[in-house]
C-alpha cells in the first residue's frame, strides 16, 4: 500500500539531544537569588548553552534567520503515528463529517505504561482537564491512575466512575470555600495551595487535610504554554504558608511546582527541585518535616519543534532528584496531562474558503470549519504549533494564513508563523491537525457563533 505523505513545518530552534552530563534544551533563565540571600540553600547548578545541530552543520544557510523564520521539509505522517495506528484512525476519520476529534485509546494505554516504567517511584495523577472524556478517564482508571482535579465538577465526574477519593488530588489553588467543603465531604484529603486565604479556608472546611504548597518556578521562556505567573508563590512565602498551615491544624506534607506545559528545557526541573530541597531543609530546622514533592506535568510531546525523548527527560529528572535527596526520595507525584493524551488525537477540519485580500497580494487566507474557539485555543498567540497533514495537491507552500470560521477577528490560528500547506489546497480538502488529543475538545463546550462543540470519536 502506498504511504501517504504530509507537509510539516519544522522550526530551526529546536531542542537538541546531547550526551553531556547536563542535558540542556535551549537557554535557561537565571535562577532567582532572592530566597538564598536570606536563607542558606543548595549550590546553584551550571547550565550549558548548546547550538542546534542544524546550525552547526549548515551555518552559512542560516546566517539571516530569526526566530520568526522557519525551515521547511517534507515529512510523512508516520513520523507521528505507527502504520497500524494511523490505518485504524484514518478508517474512522473517513466515516465522519468534519470537524471532529479522533482519539486512539490504545496510544493512551501505551503512554501511561511507558510513563509508569520511566518513573517507577512516582504516583501518577492524570490532569483531568487535558481530556476529560469518560472513555479516556475509564482507560486510565482501569490502569490504576490517580487523578488531579481542578473543580468539584471534575470531582463528581471521577467519583461517578467508581474511583475512590484517596486517588484524587484537588490541585487547583483557586477554589471557593464551599467547594473545599464539598470535596472534603466527598472524601478528598489532598489539596494544593499557594495563598493565606486558601489555607485558612482549608483549615476551616477541610480540617486535618494534607496540603502541598505550590511555588513559582523559572522556565516560562522555554515552555510553549507557561503556567508560573497565575499559580504558585515565592519559596520564602511558601515557607511562611506551610508554617501557618501547621499552626492551623492542617498536615502540610510537601511542595508542589509546575515548570510549564510543553516544557522543552529539562533544566527547568533541576532548578525547581533545588528550590524544593531548600524549603525541605529550612523547614526541617523549624521542626516541620515534609515528605512529598508534586512535580506537576510539563513533559513535552511531539509537535513541530523537536524535543528530547521521554527517556532522556526521565533519566535527567531522576538524577536531579537523587542528587538533591541522596538519602532517599520523598513521595513523588506526577500530574501528566498533555504527555499522556496529546499524541492520541487528530483533529480533522475541512477547508471552507481560500481567498486573497488584494489583486497583487501573495498571501492567501485558508478558512477552516473549526478554529480558535472550536478546539484550537492553544494556537492563541501562536503558542502551540501543531503539525499539519493534508492530502491536497501541490508542493508545500507557506503563503497561507490559517483562520477559523467564526465572526471574530481573533479567530486566526497562524499568521506570523507559517505552517506549510499544499499549494493547490482548495475548498473541500481536509486538513488533519496531528497530536491534538489534549486541550482541544475540552476547551470548546459552548456554541460560540452557533457552532456546536467539537465531536469526539474513539478508536478502541
Amino acid at each position: 500500500m502506498m504511504r501517504e505523505t504530509c507537509y510539516i513545518v519544522y522550526s530551526l530552534y529546536h531542542t537538541v539531544d546531547c550526551t553531556s552530563r547536563r542535558i540542556v534544551s535551549g537557554t535557561c533563565p537565571p535562577q532567582s537569588t532572592a530566597a538564598s540571600e536570606t536563607r542558606p540553600g543548595p549550590l546553584p547548578r551550571i547550565r550549558l548553552s548548546v547550538t542546534p545541530r542544524a546550525l552547526k552543520k549548515h551555518p552559512a544557510r542560516h546566517n539571516n534567520v530569526t526566530r520568526k523564520d522557519t525551515a521547511r521539509m517534507l515529512k510523512d505522517v508516520y513520523d507521528y503515528y505507527s502504520h497500524d495506528d494511523w490505518t485504524q484512525m484514518k478508517a474512522e476519520m473517513d466515516r465522519h463529517e468534519t470537524p471532529f476529534l479522533i482519539v486512539n485509546l490504545n496510544i493512551i494505554r501505551r503512554n501511561y505504561e511507558a510513563l509508569r516504567n520511566l518513573y517507577p517511584f512516582a504516583h501518577i495523577y492524570y490532569a483531568v482537564k487535558a481530556n476529560p472524556a469518560p472513555e479516556v478517564l475509564t482507560v486510565l482508571r482501569d490502569m490504576g491512575s490517580c487523578f488531579d482535579i481542578a473543580s468539584v465538577y471534575e470531582l463528581d465526574q471521577i467519583l461517578a466512575l467508581g474511583v475512590s477519593p484517596d486517588r484524587i488530588s484537588y490541585g487547583n489553588t483557586i477554589k471557593k470555600a464551599k467547594d473545599i467543603a464539598y470535596a472534603y465531604g466527598r472524601g478528598v484529603r489532598l489539596f494544593t495551595t499557594d495563598s493565606e486565604a486558601d489555607i485558612r479556608n482549608l483549615a476551616q472546611y477541610a480540617p486535618g487535610s494534607r496540603v502541598a504548597c505550590r511555588i513559582l518556578t523559572e522556565g516560562g521562556e522555554t515552555a510553549e504554554w507557561p503556567l508560573s505567573r497565575k499559580f504558585g508563590c515565592h519559596p520564602d512565602l511558601a515557607i511562611d504558608l506551610i508554617m501557618l498551615a501547621k499552626g492551623l491544624g492542617l498536615n502540610p506534607c510537601g511542595v508542589s511546582f509546575h515548570v510549564g506545559s510543553q516544557q522543552r528545557d529539562i533544566g527547568a526541573w533541576d532548578s525547581a527541585i533545588s528550590k524544593v530541597r531548600y524549603i525541605f531543609d529550612y523547614l526541617a530546622g523549624q521542626g516541620v518535616s515534609l515528605s512529598l514533592v508534586n512535580m506537576g506535568g510539563g513533559f513535552p510531546v511531539k509537535y513541530i519543534s523537536k524535543t528530547s525523548t521521554p527517556r532522556v527527560y526521565a533519566e535527567e529528572i531522576t538524577r536531579y532528584l537523587n542528587e538533591d535527596f541522596p538519602n532517599g526520595l520523598p513521595e513523588i507525584i506526577l500530574e501528566p496531562g498533555r504527555s499522556l493524551v496529546a499524541e492520541s488525537g487528530v483533529l480533522v477540519t475541512e477547508v471552507v474558503l481560500v481567498s486573497k485580500k488584494s489583486n497583487v497580494g501573495v498571501d492567501k487566507w485558508v478558512y477552516l470549519d473549526t478554529g480558535l474557539f472550536n478546539g484550537l485555543i492553544e494556537t492563541i498567540g501562536e503558542s502551540i504549533k501543531y503539525p499539519l497533514y493534508s492530502d491536497a495537491e501541490g508542493n508545500p507552500s507557506d503563503n497561507f494564513v490559517i483562520a477559523g470560521p467564526t465572526c471574530d477577528s481573533q479567530d486566526i490560528m497562524y499568521e506570523k508563523f507559517r505552517n506549510a500547506l499544499p499549494s493547490g489546497i482548495k475548498p473541500g480538502n481536509r486538513i488533519y491537525w496531528l497530536t491534538t488529543g489534549a486541550y482541544t475538545a475540552s476547551y470548546c463546550a459552548v456554541c460560540f457563533n452557533g457552532f456546536p462543540p467539537l465531536k469526539t470519536y474513539f478508536v478502541k
